[in-house]
């Protein structure tokens, strides 16, 4: 693949923020975006929202950074270092998430301004535990994808979020379109956990076109942070310049890869890895 250029030693790279969780099993959240945006030769800055504790077998518990905390962390990072591009995370709650919309509306991040928005809205966790309160899919739907220059949820989040059950094309493309309504720039919707199929298509559209990319399936159980690792990918992609189906294409084969070179780690799923980079 065609891998994005690194910036020559000594010089300021291309920066990208990331808003989300951490993962004490360094599978997903913050680490695994950051994991992925150092593969991807950009300097990673990071806004803490919440704090897990997690392993490779699930989610016991989460605690909640104060919203006015996050919003100085984006607010002191763009004011000072700037970045080229944005995603967001695990954001946990209402507040959290008004107050990230807040200051990104304040510093520039967001459908229609300088620097682009990728949302992962993140509702719950590979094993099912929950990662985003109730009461809060309403600020998901409401508050957060309508800021958002593209948004990339898992077919989980489909359902949760636009009540579409996607189990082929037409209801891909329908949940795609709905995802569009709610206001984000481009969306989304990944075909990873339709496990039918023998591939994996994700559709693009931006409200009058489909884009389809396809890959082969990877036969692995060890896909923890492969949404992370797919949306930080795209933010970096939008951070050099790419156009959103680029960034796409670009991020699909990166996550592919990292699928390929993923490995065992503790007693459940293991993580994807951006490593084969260094092969």
């Amino acid at each position: 693949m065609n891998l994005l250029p690194l910036t020559p030693d000594g010089q300021t790279p291309i920066r990208v923020l990331t808003i989300a969780g951490t993962d004490s099993g360094g599978g997903a959240g913050i680490q695994a975006d950051s994991r992925t945006m150092a593969m991807c030769g950009v300097h990673a800055c990071v806004a803490v929202a919440a704090v897990t504790v997690q392993n490779s077998v699930g989610v016991s518990g989460f605690h909640e950074i104060p919203p006015q905390i996050v919003a100085d962390q984006v607010r002191s990072v763009v004011g000072d270092i700037g970045v080229g591009a944005a995603k967001t995370g695990m954001l946990a709650s209402t507040a959290i998430i008004e107050a990230v919309a807040e200051v990104c509306g304040e510093v520039g991040i967001g459908r229609g301004q300088a620097v682009p928005l990728v949302v992962d809205p993140v509702c719950a966790s590979m094993h099912g535990d929950p990662l985003l309160h109730a009461e809060a899919l309403d600020a998901v739907r409401h508050t957060l994808i309508p800021i958002a220059s593209l948004v990339t949820p898992n077919l989980d989040e489909v359902r949760l979020i636009t009540g579409i059950d996607v189990v082929d094309d037409a209801s891909a493309r329908r949940a795609a379109e709905a995802l569009h309504g709610l206001g984000a720039q481009w969306s989304l919707v990944k075909g990873g956990h339709l496990r039918t199929s023998t591939s994996s298509t994700d559709l693009l559209f931006d409200g009058d076109v489909f884009h389809e990319f396809t890959s082969p399936r990877i036969d692995t159980g060890n896909d923890h942070g492969g949404g992370d690792t797919l949306a930080a990918a795209i933010a970096c992609a939008l951070a050099n310049g790419y156009s959103m189906p680029e960034a796409v294409a670009f991020g699909k084969e990166w996550v592919t890869r990292c699928l390929a070179a993923s490995y065992d780690l503790g007693a459940g799923h293991g993580p994807v890895s951006p490593l084969w980079r260094l092969h």
